[in-house]
């Protein structure tokens, strides 16, 4: 006749674990209980930065993106600032003026404009004399006095080229100009020049 054993092993000793201890099962429902609370908080937490995310998105709109700064020439063969759209090229002192000329505001960027001249690309600026004054790199040479001791258009600082042929080598007496005035100064019966040439020399406009 077989003997029937209670539950456990073959020599009747209770199996390990079969059955908990008085106050155990309370404790592992409660640690359970504890760690469902747990995840559940984080995944509302990750939730809640998520949609915090996409509605900051919605609300101020991506970032713009401000590419490095390229070189371009103008139209008038001056120095340029090239837009992101890689075929717009803007006066290099149309930058940070205040006015958005590129068609995505590159040029009126923050972090283009936030120190100017030193936040400028080099490309941009050139120095006068006085090394505290600088001017934007496409008013150098243009016959006009920007510096205000006329720096940036006669030499030892900046070598010009000749006037060009809409222009009149002189001595200027106007503080406007400094070796070049307009031709179309010349011969108005007013001296431009303090050699007098843009009345008897200067064949006129």
């Amino acid at each position: 006749m077989n003997k029937i054993f209670p539950q456990g092993d073959v020599n009747g000793i209770a199996a390990a674990g079969t059955k908990a201890l008085p106050g155990e099962e309370g404790r592992s429902a409660l640690c359970c209980s504890r760690r469902g609370a747990c995840l559940s908080a984080f995944v509302l937490l990750l939730l809640a930065t998520l949609v915090a995310l996409i509605a900051l998105v919605t609300i101020l709109g991506y970032p713009p993106r401000v590419p490095g700064a390229q070189a371009c020439v103008t139209l008038t063969n001056r120095t340029g600032f090239l837009c992101q759209d890689g075929s717009s090229c803007i006066s290099a002192s149309g930058v940070c003026d205040g006015i958005r000329t590129c068609s995505h505001g590159e040029d009126e960027a923050e972090a283009l404009c936030r120190d100017v001249p030193q936040s400028l690309p080099s490309f941009l600026v050139a120095r006068c004399g006085d090394p505290a004054s600088w001017i934007y790199s496409d008013q150098k040479c243009d016959g006009t006095n920007n510096c205000g001791d006329c720096s940036d258009e006669l030499s030892p600082v900046t070598a010009c080229p000749p006037c060009g042929p809409g222009w009149w080598r002189c001595p200027s007496t106007f503080f406007r100009y400094c070796g070049c005035i307009p031709r179309s100064l010349c011969r108005d019966h007013v001296q431009h020049c303090s050699d007098w040439s843009d009345e008897y020399a200067c064949p006129g406009p």
